[in-house]
């Protein structure tokens, strides 16, 4: 089940975790937030302004463990901070269609060699999720087009 971008918010952040995280983990780091900023928990004389602000943080963190909390959609959102990384980070050198590039059957997998003598490599199993892979030896990144 595929989800749209939803903002470039850094949903780790908003946990208080880490990539490398276990489930179990983010699922403890979770629970520990929502009761502390659970709508229900809150003491009855804070202002109404710092109220509207827990329920906003209560919102965020819910929406952090949605994400994060089931492994298909974790998947996808740390694909997309891969690849929304490696847009800042690293030059864009072309933009391939992956019948562009030599298939190895035996391998199950697609090659390009790049300018400084190295190979971009995609298998098969990745290219539905894959768009933009570096290059083995140097810095440049290639984006596959569907």
């Amino acid at each position: 089940m595929a989800f749209e971008r939803i903002s470039q918010k850094d949903w780790y952040k908003v946990l208080g975790a880490k990539p490398s995280d276990s489930l179990a983990e983010l699922k403890r780091k979770y629970q520990k937030l929502a009761l502390l900023y659970h709508p229900d928990k809150q003491e009855a004389d804070v202002p109404a302004g710092e109220v509207e602000e827990r329920v906003q943080r209560f919102i965020e963190i819910d929406q952090a463990w949605k994400i994060l909390g089931n492994e298909e959609t974790k998947k996808e959102y740390d694909l997309q901070q891969r690849e929304d990384n490696l847009t800042k980070e690293w030059p864009l050198h072309a933009q391939i269609y992956l019948e562009d590039m030599s298939w190895n059957e035996d391998e199950q997998l697609y090659t390009l060699s790049c300018r400084c003598g190295g190979n971009y490599s995609v298998f098969k199993s990745e290219t539905k999720d894959v768009s933009l892979v570096c290059c083995d030896t140097c810095s440049l990144v290639i984006e596959i087009l569907q």
